[in-house]
């Protein structure tokens, strides 16, 4: 504010001293006016700054009630995926704005503050992936984007919200992406609630330019017509939807006389979850693997379900576990999966969880043709890998696991500790390396992997089910208790029925922790079987 009065002065300063000795009265008259604006100019200055602090005062006084919520529990908080895609977008976005407005006339305590911070906030990539995280659930769970706007979950409501202005942000980071069926949804819910009354900083037309392009993409153009004259009727002077509009006339009617039809007006009704068709994708079991995911399509009838038993496992008399004998649970009879109770404590999980944190980036998947770790997009966690040596609980846990299985776990991989937040999944997959893929496990001199012991270390409000789609088996979180299932036959062939999938979190976190068990050590603990499916 100093450095503007002083040029301000400079200025008037400056103005008078070149005046000549003999100016007229009506020459001293315009300096008055002059004058009378500099002082305009200046209340204008403050009354810009005034209204930049009232803005960053509420912005405070928000993220201050925002912060005193997360902060009381920051994991149930970001389990819920609103309130994780709005954290993201806040720190990628909407605080680099705040940054710039208070850049206008800099504070040097609040940018030092935000310059120290700032290599901790996520970045674009990150804010995309969050992005699609609630596309990925919409998609799995069958959520309209009115049911994300209005915090209306399954089995949970909740007042995370998203402004009309959230909405926009979703359709154009699917918009970038080609992905036009995304961006469909997401823009017709952020008109839906512009049209209610909602106030927002995006204007109608550009989510009607967006929207109307998307709906002739997903090659509805009657209803890309009808959105696109409603654009030029609100901005008769847009640039491209005056062409946009002639292209989609011409191409349907051009349509239509090929076809020999009439014109018959887009339907009234609003687009929604099931107006177009998703696009496939790389993954054929798609539906099947979602429908697991939403507890529908199983396959576990009465006659199997007589099947399954539960038991006290000592394995087979090993003195750790004669005087406490671990509850073992059958979940599916064929492949064999069970379920072991109580394998880790509250305290054991704390530890583990303690131990990992540090360590969690980005999850890899292992290249089928190279054998070298990557990321993929259809796997989305972050994990890290703890050795025996790293503490006590890490060595107590691999016995146990050695225990219970009867299997050594000196070959086996280092524990993998695994969390999916919001939208985590990793899509169906196998733990063995398969034919085409000799040299996955090659480096580890280990063989292939024969078993997974899975631990769940949390409980989860929603989704996260380990699924099967090959067999239509889905398996819940339970905290503290454990899976186990053989991926290779006796013979040493993979069974390939032990393909599966960790469905996206939808409300929580979930903690899992593996281990994978491999062929060598194990020839005289588990011998080899007559036949190849043995």
């Amino acid at each position: 504010c100093e450095a503007l009065l002083l040029f301000f002065l400079s200025i008037h300063l400056k103005v008078t001293h070149s005046l000549p000795v003999s100016l007229s009265a009506g020459q001293m008259t315009d300096l008055i006016y002059t004058e009378k604006e500099l002082v305009q100019s200046l209340r204008e200055y403050i009354k810009a700054e005034e209204s930049k602090l009232a803005a960053v005062k509420s912005w405070a006084n928000k993220l201050d009630d925002l912060t005193r919520v997360s902060t009381s529990d920051p994991e149930g908080y970001l389990g819920h995926p609103v309130n994780a895609y709005k954290l993201m977008k806040r720190l990628n976005t909407e605080w680099t704005e705040l940054e710039s407005l208070v850049l206008q006339n800099p504070s040097d305590g609040f940018i030092s503050n935000m310059s120290t911070h700032r290599q901790y906030f996520p970045d674009e990539e990150d804010a995309t992936g969050a992005a699609k995280a609630l596309m990925r659930l919409q998609d799995t769970y069958q959520l309209d984007s009115e049911a994300f706007a209005r915090g209306k979950l399954p089995g949970v409501h909740s007042d995370a919200l998203l402004s009309v202005d959230d909405c926009y942000d979703m359709g154009k980071t699917a918009y970038n992406e080609a992905d036009y069926y995304h961006a469909v949804l997401w823009m017709q819910q952020a008109l839906k609630q512009l049209d209610a009354g909602e106030e927002a900083v995006v204007s109608k037309a550009d989510i009607l330019d967006y929207l109307s392009y998307s709906v002739y993409q997903m090659g509805d153009l009657p209803r890309a017509i009808e959105l696109t004259r409603r654009l030029v009727a609100i901005d008769s002077s847009h640039q491209r939807a005056g062409g946009n509009l002639r292209y989609f006339e011409k191409l349907l009617f051009k349509q239509l006389n090929e076809m020999n039809q009439a014109y018959e007006p887009p339907s009234e009704e609003p687009i929604q979850l099931g107006t177009y068709s998703r696009p496939k994708d790389h993954l054929p079991e798609r539906e099947t693997y979602e429908a697991l995911c939403r507890g529908e399509g199983l396959k576990m009838n009465e006659a199997r379900r007589r099947r399954l038993f539960c038991r006290y496992q000592d394995g087979q008399m090993n003195p750790r576990l004669l005087l406490k004998p671990i509850k073992e649970e059958d979940e599916w009879d064929s492949p064999h999966i069970v379920r072991y109770m109580n394998i880790l404590s509250d305290e054991e999980i704390g530890k583990i969880k303690e131990l990992a944190k540090p360590r969690l980036a980005r999850a890899t998947v292992r290249d089928p043709k190279t054998g070298v770790l990557t990321t993929a997009n259809y796997r989305v966690s972050k994990s890290a890998w703890l050795e025996a040596e790293d503490d006590p609980v890490i060595a107590r846990v691999n016995q146990r696991i050695e225990d219970i299985t009867g299997l050594t776990v000196d070959t086996a991989e280092l524990l993998q500790v695994a969390n999916y937040g919001v939208g985590g999944q990793y899509e169906p997959h196998y733990d063995f390396s398969r034919k085409d893929e000799p040299d996955a496990f090659k480096r580890l001199g280990t063989g292939n992997r024969v078993a997974t012991f899975l631990n769940y270390m949390s409980d989860v409000e929603a989704g996260g089910a380990t699924v099967f789609p090959d067999f239509g088996a889905a398996i819940w979180p339970r905290k503290g208790t454990a899976v186990f299932w053989y991926n290779l036959f006796k013979s040493g062939e993979g069974d390939y029925r032990t393909r599966h999938a960790a469905c996206p979190v939808l409300v929580g976190s979930k903690w899992v922790s593996n281990k994978w068990i491999h062929e060598r050590g194990q020839e005289f603990r588990r011998p080899c079987g007559l036949t190849e499916v043995d």
